[in-house]
Parts: C-alpha cells; structure tokens; sequence
C-alpha cells in the first residue's frame, strides 16, 4: 500500500483587504491593540457574491492545474468548513458540481480549526487504501471558510480575529516513498462551549429571540482557547513525529493554524524550533480557520520555503475542541513549471465544460420533473 502525496496545491483569497486601521472605524480598538495582542495586521473579506463554494472552487481549480489533474480524475472532494454554504446540501457537493468532477464522492468535514488536518488524514488514508486494492485514486482536500458572515461586527474580542479564503490539496498514491507520513488527531467535547455558535442548528433553531440576541455569531472564551492551544499544538506535532519516527530536529518546515502569534511561538518554543522552521502568514490573513493551513502550505510552496524530501509537519487546533497533525515528506520537485498556454486554455475549457454540464443536467432533472403524473 504505497502513501498519498501531495501533488497538487492552490488558493484563494477575496480581493477586499479589511485593515487594523478599517476595523478601528468599527469597534472601539487600534492598530497597535491589535498587533499586540495577536499579530495581525489585516484579514481578506468575502466579497457579495463570494461564499465558502465558491472560494473552495477557485482554490480546487488551482491546485489540480497545478497537479496536472483534470476533475473527471478526481474520485473524492471533502471540504473542511465550519461555515458551509448551507446545512443541506454540502458544500462539497456544490464544489463538485462547479468542477465537472462527475466521477467524484464529495462530502464536508466539521471539526473547527483543525479541519483540515482531519479531512487530510481521511482523504489519505481512503487513497492509500484504494492504492493497497490496486486501483489509483485522486482525491480534492479543501479547507474553506467565510467567517466574516459569522462574526459579530461589534465584538472587538471576536471581529479582529477572523477572516476569509480558501486553500486545498490534490492527494495521489504513485507507489514512489514519502507523501503523508503519518495523522495525529485528538478531540475534547467538554471544551465544545470555548468556541461555538449558540443558535441556528437542531438545539437552538433560528427565531426572532435568536437573532436579536445576537447568537449567530461566533463566541469565544479567549483566555481558555489560549492555554488549551498552547499545549495542544505542540503535543499533536509530537505525536505525529513519533508514530512517524522522527524527532522535532528532523522538521524543515512547521506549518500551524495561523490564529495568534504568541501561540505560534509558543509552540515553537515547546519543539525547540528556530523561527526560520516556522510558516506564518498570519500577519496577512487573520484567522481562517480550516483555511488557513492549506493557505499557508501553498504560499510556503510560492515562497521556496519547501523542497523536495523535506519534511513538513502541519498541526492546528479548534472547536471541538480539536487537535491534529499531519507529518509529511514532500515528494514533488520544486519550483514546478509555470503553466503552458495549452495549459491554462486547457482548464478554461474544463470550466465552461462544469457550467454547461450543470446546466443541461439541471434542464433535464426539471423535464422529467414535469413528465411526472401526481
């Protein structure tokens, strides 16, 4: 049973860039409150129009180009999300439809921040499996969120925090060493009031009283989210290295949940790990939550920061409470090749392809719809 291997990565973030400054405009804080306290400068906001699909469309799309992989290759999409599009259907199933991926399984994962790193480890080990019966599997891992839709705008211990994009994974078995090296995944129930949202499920279905009470919105209890991830994200990272059989000394790269800086040093602190070993773009992007490490893997890819045989561990933290790791040898040559022309008319292509299919499929569902005697 030959490992997956990350083949393909891409991402995407709104284009609205919402400063420390903007938010000071908003809610009684400041710049320097802010950076002080977490390490962000400003955070991306999705855009009218924009949502957790369609982000976690454009991100898919960019990593299986840059896989080299088309969608009717893909035989499972999961989307980690704490803010899906809707309750039903799944978000991974609009992903789907949107690619023209018409061979594919899709479904979404809910395991907070650390999303991500869950949906990596299912998707590896289902593509690991399908490569120990003899039959190649592709599967699409996306972590996307639109937190700005769920933040409440005049919580300053909430709204600074929090932003939007989108980042994602193509995984593949090609028989060859290294890939996904081994999943730590832990969970918590009994922290699950640290980090939630009150109202809008089964328990506490939306009402007049629900909304102006404002409990659609995230709450946090900050200071218990803080000592948990700074004992979390270092024992996960731990863990993951040892079933791996390494040690901290044997990382090139640590990619973390981007949600505070003091926790990230934290962390690196606890393995020992110079700064040059630690990835962070929080300053950039805020919270994304699920996204946030897809986000941050590609742009450590973008930078040169990783390099084939190296070694990258990803670890996050999250409602749940959540926690998890990912250790992997990275396979693919890098820099890769820019796209050819052919290339990208290629997927240009495939995309008018997605539209038109939806289309027709959606024109023939409603034919038949109408042939039906009641």
């Amino acid at each position: 049973m030959s490992p997956a291997h990350v083949v393909g990565w891409g991402k995407y973030v709104p284009e609205r860039v919402l400063s420390n400054d903007d938010l000071s405009e908003m809610v009684d804080t400041s710049d320097e409150w802010i950076r002080t306290r977490t390490g962000i400068a400003e955070r991306r906001v999705a855009e009218d129009g924009e949502s957790t699909a369609s982000m976690a469309t454009r991100a898919a799309w960019r990593a299986l180009r840059a896989a080299g992989v088309t969608p009717a290759q893909v035989d499972l999409i999961i989307v980690a999300t704490a803010t899906p599009d809707h309750a039903i259907p799944a978000t991974a199933c609009i992903v789907q439809d949107a690619l023209g991926a018409s061979n594919a399984a899709a479904f979404d994962l809910s395991a907070g921040c650390t999303g991500f790193v869950y949906a990596l480890g299912v998707a590896a080990d289902m593509v690991a499996a399908r490569d120990g019966a003899g039959k190649k599997a592709t599967a699409v891992v996306i972590g996307a969120e639109t937190l700005s839709r769920f933040v409440d705008w005049t919580d300053r211990s909430t709204c600074v925090l929090f932003g939007d994009g989108a980042g994602a994974v193509v995984l593949q078995a090609n028989g060859s060493p290294g890939g996904v090296l081994s999943t730590f995944l832990g969970a918590d129930g009994s922290g699950g009031d640290l980090l939630y949202v009150p109202a809008g499920g089964s328990e506490e279905p939306a009402s007049h009283r629900t909304v102006s009470q404002r409990l659609h919105y995230v709450r946090m209890r900050g200071r218990e989210v803080f000592r948990f991830a700074v004992r979390a994200m270092p024992d996960a990272a731990q863990q993951v290295l040892e079933q791996a059989g390494l040690t901290p000394d044997d990382v090139d790269l640590l990619v973390p949940h981007q949600a505070n800086q003091r926790i990230l040093e934290a962390a690196g602190r606890a393995l020992n790990l110079p700064p040059e070993k630690m990835y962070s773009n929080l300053e950039r992007y805020g919270n994304t939550s699920a996204a946030s490490i897809p986000i941050a893997l590609c742009e450590a890819v973008e930078e040169g920061r990783i390099s084939r045989d190296d070694v990258v561990v990803c670890v996050g933290f999250g409602a749940g409470l959540t926690w998890g790791a990912t250790a992997l040898r990275w396979s693919v040559p890098l820099p890769t090749a820019p796209p050819t022309a052919w290339g990208k008319a290629r997927y240009r292509v495939w995309r008018g392809y997605a539209s038109v299919r939806s289309l027709i499929r959606r024109l023939v569902r409603w034919l038949l719809s109408r042939s039906v005697k009641e």
